[in-house]
């Protein structure tokens, strides 16, 4: 198994999903011939991604299926056009993530075959996974009630510690330790007021108060 990302593709999310999901499934040099005829933009960045997958693993086209071929939305580059009246019109330049994982053949069709007994299993361990799953999820509402007030951090109002808190970050630390990518997709996603750099500093401090 070999896998291949390209991130930041200026083509749209919407229009290569529509390219990966024929390529789902498919055997490699079947869809590299198929995406060859394809007038589509995605189709010519969706072939580079699925040959470099296959030249990751050291492999050959007709070895390996593409088990998994997904499109994530990026960040979305916005632009203005000048209009009538001195008035300006927003363009919308979205970009995506490409992400393809192949498999030998054999590899890949070994664990359906063993996914028949497992069914028969979890029928009886039923009521066991659904107690489980309940507690699971009672631990992660728990993790959120604990979350910091994200509000005392420079920058931060209740509001958009609701958007943090939706992209999964809810402690001081969670904001001390975000990426540059992090803070550039929020920047770009949330339109942040400000300089959301000042605001992660100013999370950083805090964690070493804490520590102190």
């Amino acid at each position: 198994m070999s896998r291949a990302v390209l991130k930041y593709v200026r083509v749209s999310p919407t229009k290569a999903r529509l390219v990966a999901r024929e390529v789902q499934g498919m055997n490699a040099e079947l869809a590299l011939a198929a995406l060859e005829f394809m007038p589509n933009k995605a189709a010519g960045i969706i072939s580079k991604v699925i040959a470099s997958a296959v030249a990751n693993g050291d492999y050959e086209p007709e070895e390996v299926i593409i088990t998994d071929c997904r499109v994530d939305k990026a960040a979305v580059m916005k632009r203005w056009r000048p209009r009538a009246r001195g008035t300006a019109t927003r363009i919308l330049k979205p970009t995506s993530h490409i992400y393809v994982e192949v498999a030998e053949a054999a590899a890949a069709e070994a664990p359906k075959k063993e996914k028949a007994p497992a069914k028969k299993a979890s029928k009886k361990e039923a009521p066991a996974e659904t107690a489980a799953k309940a507690a699971a999820k009672e631990a992660a509402e728990a993790t959120e009630k604990k979350g910091d007030d994200l509000t005392k951090i420079k920058g931060i109002g209740k509001a958009y510690q609701q958007k943090l808190n939706d992209e999964g970050i809810h402690t001081y630390e969670d904001v001390a330790n975000m990426t540059d990518e992090q803070i550039a997709m929020m920047e770009e996603k949330y339109s942040f007021k400000g300089d959301f750099r000042e605001s992660v500093a100013d999370a950083k401090n805090i964690v070493n108060g804490k520590e102190a």
